[in-house]
């Protein structure tokens, strides 16, 4: 008996009729196969089977026997039922086969974008470009997930990572921030206006430019290449009094620098402004790298709008720095007391342990009421000036370390927002919002120890609670640890290898350098009214005499009575007579190398003389240099020490 496949269909010229031969059928068949067999593929092969069965289903043909005379055997049906249960099996098998073998082809063919991809995120031109991209990739989902920027901070975008440093100067009115500003410029920049009453009215950055001129604030905030742009949430209200005025001035190359109104005492003037004043301060407050808050010590006093704005950039107290300006008003008494009364106003506005550093100076060009104190305000304008000057070199790690403490809170801000979308009900969900707000003391607690928070690290709780009393709750998502993840490997490790490039930092804006205006006097060292030009290790410099004659006759003296052997004085000898002065024993030392020109273990009288001026300017206050000044070489030694 032989068992064939019936796969006509009606109506076809070329079916198979009952009457062929079920033999030779079972032959075709059987060829067919082997032919597909020796030309195709392994899986080419079970396609092909496939494809055959597929149609015998389709067909509803049904398998039949036949006997000798051409009719169908009811007893023989249970061998074609076997043989096509048989191939549906195949067919399952196949189907298993090639998805697995395409999932697999599929994994291997694009596993390498993977790894071009861990490769590419770890290699960045300098510092700045670092941070756009892990920002972008790691940081911005996390915020915007849990809708980090209503509550705290706009997105940041390219403008503000490529930015230069930037200044802010905070103060009551005629405090002298306009006066400052010119003072570091040595000109007046457009807008510009000084007077005794509350003169500057707005906002006023003053940035470097080729041609000099004016932009209104509804004109900058829409300049792609400004930081400015999120300002204009603020509203109309804001930006008609913020504008930017363009100085060619070499100061601004290294920085920028922004004026702010003088800040008034009364409650109605601050009603009045029709805009977020402290909001606007916060914004700038985040994004400069100096934050100058200026008093008058001629009329100290803190109002209650500038006791506001002090503690609006709080958070920020590593970047702000305090000037007592117009300090040559009072005579050396009053200026103490005023800046005691300075100190202990300052410790219950900042409310902080630490110490802030406070610049006492006169910053214009006019000259000084009191000029007893004119050491001191040099000194501390050498130092402020100082620290400006550092800004474009430190500008990569104020950036980096600005990003660290908008991830934490980022992350900090993510714990809340699940928790408290975890906390609502499925009904009476305003109830619970109200509830919620006003315990949102216990969610800071409850998630300070589930995480291992610091407390310093979580917003302040009455700026959290007004944010919460206008959002919609049921915009909230719950806690998804895969983007906290990501930001915890960002800090761990993309962190890390950004630090270790900020020491050979190439960023263009790294690179700039603070100089001319007022800047010029820092290192002057050709002119006689440079910093402490003639005075103390300088004194001397561009004379034709040796500085250290005019008191040779007392040296001399003193060197002929200590018993000198043939024209030196031993160590031992000359010892003697140095500890005299009462200075360190390392000072003494250093001053005899500088003293023994020669380098023969004695002092002859040029020596001597030299030691001994070197000592009567440590004694009276200068500092001694790490070399030797050429102007103080002994002119007989100087054709040696040269060669």
């Amino acid at each position: 008996m032989n068992v064939i496949e019936d796969n006509s269909v009606p109506g076809d010229e070329n079916c198979v009729k009952n009457d062929t031969s079920p033999a030779e059928n079972h032959r075709e068949v059987t060829q067919n196969h082997s032919v597909a067999a020796s030309t195709d593929s392994e899986v080419t092969r079970e396609t092909s089977k496939n494809v055959r069965h597929e149609e015998l289903l389709k067909n509803n043909a049904t398998p039949q026997t036949f006997n000798n005379n051409g009719k169908g055997s009811v007893d023989d049906m249970a061998v074609p039922v076997k043989v096509e249960r048989k191939k549906k099996k195949d067919l399952r098998r196949c189907h298993t086969t090639l998805s697995g073998m395409e999932t697999r082809s599929r994994g291997k063919m694009f596993s390498w974008l993977n790894r071009v991809h861990e490769t590419r995120a770890q290699c960045f031109e300098n510092v700045v470009d670092g941070l756009k991209s892990i920002y972008k990739n790691k940081m911005l989902p996390l915020e915007q997930h849990y809708l980090f920027h209503e509550f705290h901070s706009p997105p940041l975008n390219d403008a503000d990572f490529d930015a230069k440093p930037m200044i802010l100067l905070v103060g009551q009115y005629s405090t002298g921030k306009t006066t400052f500003i010119r003072y570091l410029l040595e000109r007046d920049f457009p807008g510009m206006r000084i007077g005794p009453e509350p003169t500057t009215d707005r906002f006023i950055a003053v940035m470097y430019s080729e041609n000099e001129g004016v932009i209104p604030g509804n004109a900058l905030v829409v300049d792609p290449k400004k930081q400015f742009r999120p300002l204009s949430c603020f509203g109309n209200a804001f930006l008609n009094r913020f504008q930017c005025s363009l100085v060619k001035s070499t100061v601004l190359k290294g920085m920028s620098i922004i004026d702010t109104p003088g800040i008034l005492s009364g409650e109605k003037q601050r009603i009045d402004r029709g805009y977020d004043f402290t909001g606007v301060l916060e914004w700038f407050a985040e994004r400069v790298d100096r934050i100058i808050l200026l008093f008058d010590a001629h009329k100290l006093d803190i109002s209650d709008e500038f006791r506001r704005s002090i503690e609006a950039l709080r958070g920020h107290d590593d970047k702000i720095r305090i000037v007592l300006n117009k300090a040559d008003m009072i005579d050396h008494q009053q200026l103490m007391r005023v800046y005691g009364a300075l100190m202990w106003s300052l410790g219950k506005v900042l409310q902080t342990p630490e110490v802030v550093r406070v610049y006492i100076g006169s910053f214009w060009d006019e000259p000084l009421r009191y000029d007893v104190n004119r050491r001191l305000f040099d000194d501390e304008t050498q130092d402020l000036f100082g620290d400006l000057q550092s800004l474009p070199k430190n500008s990569a790690l104020r950036k980096l370390n600005d990003l660290i403490k908008r991830a934490r809170l980022a992350k900090v801000h993510a714990f809340i927002i699940s928790e408290i979308k975890k906390e609502m009900p499925v009904f009476g969900k305003d109830h619970k919002k109200k509830d919620v707000i006003r315990n949102l003391q216990l969610v800071y607690e409850k998630i300070q120890k589930e995480h291992q928070i610091s407390i310093g690290d979580f917003p302040e709780i009455n700026k959290m609670q007004e944010h919460l009393s206008k959002q919609d709750f049921n915009k909230f998502h719950s806690l998804k640890p895969k983007l906290l993840e990501v930001v915890d490997e960002m800090l761990c490790h993309d962190i890390s290898l950004l630090m270790a490039m900020i020491p050979h930092d190439c960023s263009p804006n790294s690179l700039n350098e603070v100089k001319g205006g007022a800047f010029t006097n820092v290192e002057d060292k050709i002119t006689p009214f440079g910093y402490r030009s003639g005075e103390g290790c300088n004194a001397g410099f561009g004379e034709s005499e040796w500085i250290v004659n005019k008191e040779r006759a007392t040296y001399d003296t003193l060197f002929d009575s200590l018993g000198p052997v043939q024209g030196r004085l031993s160590g031992a000898t000359v010892k003697e007579e140095l500890v005299k002065s009462k200075l360190p024993n390392a000072v003494l030392g250093k001053i005899w190398k500088l003293s023994d020109v020669d380098r023969d273990g004695y002092l002859d009288k040029d020596e001597f003389a030299l030691a001994m001026h070197l000592i009567s300017v440590k004694l009276k206050g200068n500092e001694i240099p790490f070399q030797l000044p050429d102007h103080l070489i002994p002119p007989k030694k100087k054709e040696k020490h040269t060669c």
